[in-house]
């Protein structure tokens, strides 16, 4: 399964409640269902969530746990503060024009103490993929903006995120994605070039082999950064009277 968050690393438990907003058609919320978490994904393209939203619902029903996708956006989750222990938002922030927004809605239904991992493409690829056309950034849906993991840092850290880490994905879909550039996006897919490319790519999320070449090109060429962060947990102050009667010591009597 091509994942771009480790979920090793984001700590998916089992009995977690993990929410996936942007799931598309739901490959982080099968891996974290596979670890026992509660998965619900979200996302604004229903159609792409039918199909693997049933199977979602029909392993998390066998398996007693939770699996559900919902339609929705990052802007107004439709989740109560304090939800989820653990939040994936993986390839969205640099479709939307308010990235700051978006992450205190993340930051809103994390609850203390969860964590969260978000990714977005490497300015690098991104660059490169613009010098090699313009139709990567001014297709329908596209990206609007080439992301620093700086920038993205700090938008978490305004939400009320700390940034504890960061990893690097997909070194084979850099060239991928320059090729599909090449050939012009909009008809890209009627390259054999590129349909070649394609089944390799497949081929990759199954062979062991395949896997540790990429996880080195991951430091050379990676397609996507992906931050860690977590939400800190607020120590609950005292009131007044509860302090001083802690402070207070007993006095013996005779």
């Amino acid at each position: 399964m091509l994942l771009t968050v480790d979920l090793e690393r984001l700590d998916v438990r089992p009995g977690h409640w993990l929410l996936d907003a942007g799931c598309g058609e739901g490959r982080h919320c099968f891996g974290s269902q596979g670890r026992g978490a509660n998965v619900v994904g979200l996302d604004l393209d229903l159609p792409a969530m039918r199909m693997p939203g049933k199977v979602l619902a029909k392993q998390g029903r066998a398996s007693g746990r939770l699996g559900a996708m919902l339609q929705g956006d990052a802007f107004h989750l439709p989740f109560a503060d304090a939800s989820f222990d653990r939040v994936i938002c993986s390839e969205v922030m640099e479709h939307v024009h308010d990235y700051r927004a978006a992450a205190r809605e993340l930051a809103r239904v994390a609850k203390p103490g969860a964590k969260l991992a978000v990714t977005i493409p490497t300015a690098t690829s991104e660059n490169l993929y613009l010098r090699l056309g313009d139709d990567y950034f001014e297709s329908p849906g596209g990206h609007i903006r080439i992301f620093r993991p700086r920038d993205l840092a700090e938008g978490l850290a305004a939400a009320g995120l700390t940034t504890v880490g960061c990893g690097f994905a997909h070194g084979f879909h850099t060239p991928y994605w320059m090729l599909r550039s090449v050939m012009h996006l909009p008809s890209a897919d009627k390259s054999r070039l590129v349909r070649a490319y394609r089944e390799f790519l497949i081929r990759s999320t199954v062979s062991p082999a395949i896997a540790k070449v990429e996880r080195v090109l991951d430091f050379i060429c990676p397609k996507s950064v992906i931050l860690y962060a977590e939400k800190p947990v607020v120590a609950r102050r005292s009131s007044g009277l509860g302090a001083k009667l802690r402070r207070k010591r007993p006095t013996a009597t005779a």
